[in-house]
């Protein structure tokens, strides 16, 4: 569990799925710069927090609970790249919760816990250029862009420019 001012990021648990799908999943703006598509049915979501439970139990990802309610808003996560280096593996907020801190309270948690946890000396942050809140968070959380690659989105096939930022911790 990783907590911050106002979130808790902890493992999901099967009665998550309707917060997920109501507040994220459900969301075409909140998949946007993500390599998943939406859940169409509350169905779908009941199918995909099991996945998401399972694949928890490997994988150093979370959902993201508001603290004042409780709800399920997000996802977030990270993975070791080499020996004290570690990156993001996706930071998403429900469209409601997004422009208000949270996403920066996140990657502050997630780099907190890799120095804490994993003794982390470096974390990279990878975003779409044309994520312009995503860029902003990595500039005003202290990251330096390392490089841009360009990438073909699974999705829709359209090209886009991945960046790639670190932070020396």
């Amino acid at each position: 569990m990783i907590e911050t001012e106002s979130l808790i990021l902890d493992k999901a648990k099967f009665s998550d799925w309707k917060e997920m799908w109501d507040n994220v999943w459900s969301h075409p703006e909140s998949a946007r710069y993500m390599a998943w598509d939406i859940t169409e049915s509350e169905e779908k979501a009941r199918i995909r927090i099991m996945k998401t439970i399972d694949f928890q139990k490997e994988h150093d990802t979370y959902l993201v609970y508001e603290k004042a309610s409780g709800k399920a808003i997000g996802f977030a996560g990270v993975e070791q790249r080499e020996a004290y280096v570690y990156q993001e593996a996706g930071i998403c907020l429900g469209p409601d919760y997004v422009g208000k801190g949270l996403g920066k309270q996140i990657l502050q948690g997630l780099i907190r816990y890799c120095r804490e946890e994993f003794g982390a000396k470096e974390f990279i942050y990878l975003t779409r250029e044309e994520n312009i809140a995503s860029c902003r968070l990595a500039e005003s959380s202290g990251f330096t862009r390392l490089s841009s690659v360009i990438k073909t989105d699974s999705k829709d096939g359209h090209s886009y420019n991945l960046l790639e930022y670190r932070l020396k911790l």
